[in-house]
């Protein structure tokens, strides 16, 4: 099952993405998407193919790998099976910094949304780890969901007044809010690539000390690794990855949760250096596969990526819940 683990994620990959090329209002055929993609030509189908299908799968791909990677580092370094990006209050921090950002006139463009998704997301982290730390028990697994999960609530409350307070900013980002891959500049995922870069260099950085902290802190600490060193730098890397993810397609539920528990059942519990990437692949597929059931469960009409996502992810959540009390 591990060897075909690659080659099936592989495929699953490339019909996911041959499905966003060819599927919506317009339906394009395969041959006309390869021919397309392969020698231009101005018709109908190729206009609609390279100008905004091609695009909108390129962030797919993008985003979609960098929550499912975020999701399985914070997952090892949290060492909570319920652990995501979003549960932990880092995409909705994210989020809040780039719609505060541009309600105040601070920034334009990918780059500006970069670096301050960044800064809300950090902030975020800061603050779930600060209220989770308090009391008996530290920053135990539990403490940390509960503490992100109240967290996202109370930063999706502030960016909703700060949308619903200025007309130009909810215009902006309506649509942006509730994660989408539509309507995004071209040359977005060329923007991504250097802070998706680095963030998977961080995290595939730290698979084999991500091994070690699922044994336990002291275990890892006797088998020669940095146990601190190992979180910041994995918890930085995923930081990273969210933040470049929700400042393209929007604060995306659900698929740092559930892709990371696919990639392990997958491979049988495999080591991080397999479920990593693993994840980064079915990521990708997941969230371009929620894109074309958007478009296909409402058409004429679209419903938003993130909508998809969230619609799956909480039957999947709830499975989770249901099989961590049953093994307490």
């Amino acid at each position: 099952m591990k060897h075909l683990a690659w080659p099936a994620a592989a495929l699953l990959v490339a019909a996911a993405a041959v499905l966003s090329l060819a599927v919506g209002t317009r339906a394009v055929p395969p041959s006309a998407v390869l021919d397309a993609l392969l020698h231009g030509g101005s018709s109908p189908d190729a206009l609609v193919v390279r100008s905004l299908r091609l695009p909108r799968t390129e962030i797919g791909l993008t985003a979609g790998a960098a929550l499912g990677l975020a999701g399985a580092a914070l997952q090892a370094v949290t060492r909570n099976p319920l652990a995501d990006p979003g549960i932990l209050g880092l995409s909705q921090g994210a989020a809040a910094g780039v719609v505060l950002a541009v309600s105040l006139g601070l920034a334009d463009g990918f780059s500006g949304y970069v670096r301050y998704a960044f800064v809300g997301a950090v902030a975020a982290a800061c603050l779930v780890y600060a209220i989770a730390a308090r009391g008996r028990g530290g920053a135990s697994p539990v403490k940390l969901a509960l503490a992100g999960t109240a967290l996202s609530a109370m930063t999706a409350g502030a960016t909703n007044v700060v949308l619903t307070s200025s007309s130009a900013t909810l215009d902006q980002f309506r649509f942006w809010q509730v994660g989408a891959l539509s309507g995004r500049e071209a040359d977005t995922v060329v923007r991504m690539l250097p802070f998706l870069a680095v963030g998977a260099a961080l995290v595939l950085a730290c698979a084999r000390g991500l091994d070690a902290l699922a044994l336990g802190d002291e275990t890892a600490r006797a088998l020669g690794h940095r146990v601190h060193t190992v979180r910041v730098c994995a918890a930085l890397g995923a930081t990273l990855l969210t933040a470049s993810a929700v400042a393209a397609a929007g604060p995306i539920a659900f698929v740092g949760l559930a892709v990371p528990h696919l990639a392990r059942r997958v491979t049988r519990g495999a080591a991080h250096r397999l479920v990593l990437p693993l994840s980064a692949l079915l990521g990708a597929a997941l969230l371009l596969l929620a894109d074309v059931a958007g478009r296909v469960v409402r058409a004429p009409a679209e419903v938003p990526a993130g909508v998809m996502t969230a619609l799956v992810g909480v039957p999947v959540l709830v499975v989770l819940v249901r099989r961590k009390g049953a093994a307490t």
